[in-house]
């Protein structure tokens, strides 16, 4: 029998999707939900307890109570500040050792697997339990990019590159060659929300999303799902790309019907911008 797996849940309905296909695969599953970012209305009837983002020890504690031993990490997290994170001993401790240092969110994933493995968990990606959900190769519905819309991918992958170089974001977006912005500290739907305001006359504008050179893969994979796509379209794009093979897509059915809808392109790009 598979170990139990633990999942650690932020927002979104992805640790859901995790959590039903894990326990169609037969498996025993445990949430440990963040308070504030995790939705309790997906989590229903599923075994599960709340923590802070502070509360690092006991949630550790937790997890080794409840037999955990397989974990992953599903959901979008707001970083806190220091103030907001109202850290217990576990985490201040973690926080002391690093020195206080700013990392970006990359780096600092990286450390918390590392604690995570050092308390004798087996961190695995989510694409391990959902090997259907990375996003494959070639446009995916009904509607195809046209020669700006590719011109501005291009140019969206040299400036998320440079981005990811410097572990900033993972999303940027373009229109007519000119970089209408790109994603930090507030996430893709906050961006996209921002350059709905700053789009230019006439067509295009592309959302480009990618993973970051060294990516972490066990965690923070670009992801893209249904509000992605109606995000978008309310900000007047007229397509998303995104990496084939290391971005995640939830409910890629649901995902290409909004978009037929919508009348946008969805796209999956190989690491050659193809």
């Amino acid at each position: 029998m598979a170990a139990k797996l633990g999942i650690i849940a932020g927002g979104g309905t992805l640790p859901a999707r995790l959590a039903a296909r894990a326990m169609e695969d037969g498996r025993e599953v445990f949430i440990l939900a963040i308070t504030g970012h995790a939705r309790a209305e997906t989590l229903e009837n599923l075994p599960q307890a709340w923590i802070r983002m502070g509360e690092a020890g006991r949630g550790i504690e937790i997890l080794h109570q409840e037999g955990v031993v397989d974990l992953v990490m599903a959901g979008p997290v707001r970083r806190p500040s220091l103030r907001d994170l109202r850290p217990d001993w576990r985490t201040t401790r973690f926080f002391a050792r690093l020195g206080l240092r700013a990392l970006g969110d990359d780096g600092l994933l990286k450390t918390i697997i590392g604690e995570l493995e050092d308390e004798g968990f087996h961190v695995i990606g989510l694409h391990d339990i959902l090997g259907d959900a990375l996003a494959d190769a070639g446009v995916w519905g009904a509607v195809m990019p046209d020669d700006q819309a590719r011109a501005d991918i291009s140019h969206g992958l040299k400036v998320a590159r440079g981005l990811g170089e410097l572990d900033v974001g993972q999303s940027v977006v373009v229109q007519q060659g000119i970089v209408l912005g790109v994603e930090a500290v507030e996430g893709t739907d906050a961006l996209l929300r921002r350059v709905g305001e700053l789009r230019r006359a006439g067509g295009g504008g592309v959302l480009v999303k990618i993973s970051k050179p060294g990516q972490e893969r066990r965690v923070d994979l670009p992801t893209i799902g249904i509000q992605t796509v109606r995000n978008s379209a309310a900000a007047g794009l007229v397509g998303i790309a995104v990496e084939a093979g290391s971005t995640v897509v939830v409910d890629r059915d649901g995902v290409i019907d909004a978009a037929d809808a919508a009348g946008l392109f969805v796209c999956g790009m190989t690491a050659g911008g193809e």
